[in-house]
C-alpha cells in the first residue's frame, strides 16, 4: 500500500521520528511520541525521489483538475515545486503574512485567480495555518480543491476544522498507519506502540504512563 510505502520513507529519513520513552513538548504543551520534521526528506536523494513520486501520483489521482500548485511556508514550497515541475503546473506558494516592502504580497508565484488549486502541505495537525492558506487563496479568486499533504497526524481538531473550512485533505501517510509499519519494522517495542496507540487515541491524556 502506497500509506505503508511512503510511512517506510519517513521513518528511514527520521522526517517522523518517534521517541515514546522520551516525550516531545509540543507548543501547546502537550507530551508526544512524536516529531515531525519532513524538511529531512529533502536531505536524502532517493526518499525524495519516492516520496514526490507519491505525492504526483495522489494529486493525479485525487486532483485530476489540478491547474495550479501552492506551497504552503516554507516547509511545503519543495514538494511543491518538485511536483509542479513532474506535472508541468504553475507553482506558487503562500506567505505567512504580507511582506512588509515591495508589492508587500502574501502570494507569490502564479496567480491563482480563476484557477483550479491544490495546496501542497507538510504536515497536518490542527488544521489552523493551512486553513489560513486557503482563506487568502479563495480571497485572491482561487478555486481550492483541497490539500495534498505527507503526513498527518489525524487528530480529531483538525479533521473538524478542515471540515467546517470544507476543505478535503489527502495524506500520503498518516499516525495510525505509520505507527503500524514502526512496530512491524522494530523502530518500537510493543510496548512503545501501545503508548504511541494511546497517545493517537487521546493526545492530551497520560498516555506516556500505559505500560
Amino acid at each position: 500500500m502506497d500509506k505503508e510505502r511512503a510511512a517506510r520513507a519517513l521513518l528511514k529519513a527520521k522526517a517522523v521520528f518517534l521517541r515514546p520513552s522520551e516525550p516531545f513538548t509540543w507548543a501547546s504543551g502537550i507530551k508526544s511520541p512524536v516529531y515531525c520534521d519532513n524538511r529531512l526528506i529533502l536531505a536524502y536523494p532517493e526518499i525524495r525521489s519516492e516520496v514526490e513520486s507519491l505525492l504526483t501520483e495522489l494529486i493525479k489521482s485525487e486532483y485530476p483538475g489540478a491547474e495550479v500548485l501552492m506551497g504552503t511556508a516554507t516547509a511545503g514550497i519543495p514538494h511543491a515545486a518538485i511536483v509542479a515541475e513532474r506535472m508541468a503546473l504553475p507553482m506558487g506558494y503562500v506567505r505567512s503574512g504580507n511582506k512588509d516592502h515591495g508589492r508587500q504580497n502574501r502570494i507569490e508565484g502564479a496567480d491563482p485567480n480563476g484557477k483550479n488549486v491544490v495546496i501542497v502541505e507538510d504536515l497536518i495537525s490542527t488544521g489552523g495555518s493551512v486553513i489560513e492558506v486557503a482563506e487568502a487563496l479563495r480571497e485572491a479568486g482561487g478555486n481550492v480543491l483541497g490539500i495534498a499533504s505527507l503526513f498527518t497526524y489525524g487528530l480529531q481538531k483538525g479533521i473538524d476544522r478542515l471540515a467546517a473550512a470544507e476543505l478535503k485533505n489527502v495524506s500520503l501517510s498518516d499516525f495510525e498507519t505509520l505507527s503500524r509499519v514502526a512496530l512491524a519494522e522494530k523502530y518500537i517495542t510493543e510496548s512503545e506502540y501501545e503508548m504511541v496507540t494511546a497517545f493517537r487515541l487521546d493526545p492530551g491524556g497520560n498516555w506516556f504512563e500505559v505500560k
